[in-house]
């Protein structure tokens, strides 16, 4: 995310946009939390001091920060990004890692996956910088190469053009130190640390030298996030008020649904455990859940499902602040239970087949470019 903390807070007061915003306290002995870009124009930074940053830009508007108003935001930007994928690994409020790797059920290109989420960032109000390449080192970096608002690709086989005339403090777990030390003998660029037999790397930077020297090359096997790592797909959503109507909730619901199920698609997983979460008016939550004969990731076999739980866990007229949705159980794909019956196979694949040509058309023109008459209205033709 760009900025923020600041960026929250310029959402939140529109009259901010555009001025020097300084997310922190304004006392003597305070620091900077986050600066807004307006505010980095006059040399602003996290961690400075209160009384420095004053002195730099006495106008500047100060925001003490609302953490549990970030991470509600934050939130909202982690449910946004598993729509895109499941395999979302968060490592901060501001930060995380997604898989994306173009597979034989989800062709999709990375880059068009990166306009996407920025695209769905703006509009939440706030925007995002983002890196595409092949390992989680390259890609960050990436992600700090063309701030704000920036995406940066790096293709296969670019990587140490890349990384190469880069300082060597870019690369993530080289601090200020280890950059000094590095500095004193020669080394000042990512590509002269590349450069690095191992003997000199254990010798200069100790047992984690040899790590870094590989990072350096663009080399990093370590997963956004392991596949046997996800337990669950869900998602959920917070209504604008409280919600009573059955037509409204059922609507929501199948919405919530399609999403999973496409998502479910995307990486080629199916799941015999259908969840809900209802969360009260007064705050009491319910996750009323149901296990399948059959594991699937077809919206026709989860909604009814679905539709069933909610019918027997809420009351039309009790409020509703959230609803949720989500599946489980992937280790028993279970399609042998299909041999069950002979036409079903066929069913299930002409079925799948649409929903992935329905997956395709969304994810090149967007979730309002198509979908099904149920997600349009539940009235019926006139």
């Amino acid at each position: 995310m760009d900025a923020f903390f600041a960026a929250v807070e310029q959402l939140d007061h529109p009259e901010w946009r555009g001025k020097p915003v300084i997310v922190g306290s304004p006392d003597g002995r305070g620091v900077v939390s986050t600066a807004s870009y307006e505010a980095r124009a006059f040399g602003i930074h996290s961690a400075m001091p209160s009384a420095q940053a004053t002195r730099r830009c006495p106008d500047a508007v100060w925001a003490r920060p609302r953490f549990a108003r970030y991470a509600e935001i934050s939130q909202a930007v982690c449910e946004m990004l598993e729509t895109f994928t499941p395999f979302v690994q968060r490592v901060s409020i501001d930060e995380a890692y997604l898989d994306v790797t173009p597979t034989h059920t989800d062709p999709t290109d990375p880059v068009a996956i990166a306009h996407g989420i920025r695209a769905a960032v703006d509009d939440l109000g706030i925007t995002c910088s983002i890196g595409v390449a092949t390992s989680k080192t390259v890609a960050k970096i990436a992600s700090d190469h063309d701030k704000p608002h920036g995406i940066t690709v790096v293709r296969p086989g670019d990587e140490s053009a890349f990384l190469a005339p880069l300082p060597a403090i870019a690369i993530p777990g080289v601090g200020g130190a280890t950059a000094e030390r590095l500095r004193d003998v020669g080394i000042r660029t990512i590509g002269d640390l590349a450069a690095l037999d191992e003997a000199s790397a254990l010798q200069l930077l100790g047992s984690h030298g040899p790590e870094l020297v590989m990072r350096a090359s663009g080399i990093d096997p370590r997963p956004a996030l392991e596949e046997h790592g996800v337990k669950s797909v869900s998602a959920e959503h917070t209504f604008a008020r409280d919600v009573r109507e059955r037509t409204e909730v059922a609507g929501e619901l199948k919405l919530l649904v399609e999403r999973v199920a496409r998502r479910l698609r995307s990486k080629g997983l199916k799941g015999r455990t259908v969840s809900l979460k209802l969360r009260y008016a007064d705050f009491t939550t319910k996750t009323p859940s149901r296990t399948m004969a059959v594991a699937s990731d077809i919206d026709a076999s989860l909604l009814p499902v679905a539709l069933e739980l909610l019918s027997e866990a809420w009351t039309p007229g009790a409020g509703l602040r959230l609803l949720g949705f989500g599946v489980s159980g992937f280790a028993e794909r279970a399609e042998q239970l299909d041999l069950l019956s002979g036409s079903q196979p066929d069913a299930d694949d002409r079925v799948r087949s649409l929903a992935r040509s329905i997956d395709a058309v969304k994810a090149r023109f967007g979730d309002s470019a198509i979908g099904y008459g149920h997600a349009v209205s539940d009235e019926p033709d006139e």
